[in-house]
């Protein structure tokens, strides 16, 4: 079967570990790229050690790594011993990218910086991804996803005005992190092609964080204004966010004033849309409070569900709010293929399911094509002599 994935015939060579980095792997990996992760001898990446399940723990594939590394390949190097460098070197004489998330500096102590790195193969393109970036004061400083998140401001405009500030609930500057690096590894691919140089690629999780934050932080950057955490409403507009259904919680997202007219006639109050109170945006915004009363003593006389049909088919935005376990069963999903199951050899007893990337191809799915590696299951492939080392 012919592979007509865009990154097909790349090479990735991915020193990372936890999740920016495997997250960045990932992406390339479903997009058509062949990636080797080069890993610890023994050790491997630490989120072999990560996840709910002691026994795939132990067994050096825990959750945390099975859910960012289906697809790639594992050799065990030791970058500080002489026969395995020349292995890594002859390596990268063959790859088009190589990829890491340690702190500033560290590659380039073991003897790895751009410069050599350029000079051993001037085609490399080299993405570096970290907490704040090769260079500035905070460069050498430790950081995982929750210290961005509190450095960035995130935290501070997360949860209510009494319980800010709060963590967001997943990994989130982990995963814009390893976004911007993909993203900015297949530009450089793309200028590569056209002036056949390599580049140095410097991603900081700090300012891929603060720039995912948007108005939040533009609102301030152009006008003065800083964002104070709402909660589950939406400071833009009202009413936008979180309402209350017979069974449960609902969004409602009725920005644009025909919705809002709209949304008061299906909840048999269409006196609300003409309130002084509620009558345009910046009014609605003001008295938010009571609006919200107002929407959430109608809401009651139907189930979330059927408000949800009902509006959306009046083109007023609104959805349930759902548990993670309910999510991932939603037809919308299967029908796009966002899932793909795969067998998993090392415990053949069950079914592993990894997730995509959103993205269609042709209107396809892109799918990892294998299961997660075990650490070192291709050190003979890419351990032998260059003669026999596998062309990309």
């Amino acid at each position: 079967m012919t592979d007509d994935r865009p990154l097909h015939g790349i090479r990735v060579l991915d020193l990372t570990n936890v999740l920016a980095g495997p997250y960045c792997s990932y992406q390339l990996m479903l997009l058509g790229a062949e990636v080797v992760k080069i890993e610890r001898p023994g050790e491997g990446d630490l989120a072999r050690s990560l996840g709910p399940e002691p026994g795939l723990n132990r067994a050096a594939l825990g959750a945390s790594f099975l859910a960012q590394n289906a697809g790639k390949k594992s050799v065990e190097l030791d970058l500080k011993d002489p026969a395995d460098r020349e292995i890594f070197e002859d390596l990268l004489d063959g790859a088009d990218v190589l990829l890491e998330n340690f702190r500033a500096g560290v590659l380039d102590r073991i003897g790895y910086g751009w410069e050599t790195l350029h000079r051993l193969n001037p085609r490399l393109i080299y993405c570096a991804i970290s907490g704040f970036g090769q260079t500035g004061p905070m460069r050498h400083a430790p950081a995982y996803d929750q210290i961005i998140q509190g450095l960035s401001g995130m935290m501070s405009i997360t949860g209510t005005p009494h319980t800010a500030p709060l963590r967001v609930g997943f990994p989130v500057s982990d995963s814009i992190g390893g976004l911007v690096a993909a993203m900015s590894i297949a530009a450089a691919l793309t200028g590569r092609a056209r002036t056949g140089k390599g580049v140095h690629l410097d991603v900081s999780m700090l300012e891929t964080s603060l720039s995912a934050m948007g108005w939040a932080a533009s609102n301030y950057l152009v006008s003065g204004v800083a964002p104070e955490p709402m909660g589950d409403q939406n400071a833009t507009a009202a009413p936008s966010g979180t309402f209350h259904a017979a069974d449960g919680p609902l969004n409602i997202a009725a920005n644009r004033q025909e919705q809002f007219e709209t949304l008061c006639r299906l909840i048999d109050r269409p006196d609300l849309a003409t309130d002084e109170r509620f009558a345009d945006r910046e009014a609605r915004k003001q008295h938010r409070a009571a609006l919200n009363d107002e929407i959430n003593a109608a809401l009651r006389q139907r189930t979330a569900l059927a408000w949800e049909q009902l509006l959306n088919g009046a083109g007023v935005p609104a959805a349930r709010i759902l548990t993670v376990e309910q999510a991932v069963e939603l037809d919308q999903l299967t029908e796009r293929g966002f899932f793909t199951d795969l067998e998993f050899p090392a415990h053949p007893q069950r079914t592993l399911r990894v997730s995509g990337n959103g993205v269609l191809v042709d209107g396809e799915p892109l799918r990892p094509q294998a299961p997660p590696p075990l650490l070192g299951e291709h050190n003979t492939e890419f351990k032998a002599t260059d003669a026999e080392v596998p062309a990309p």
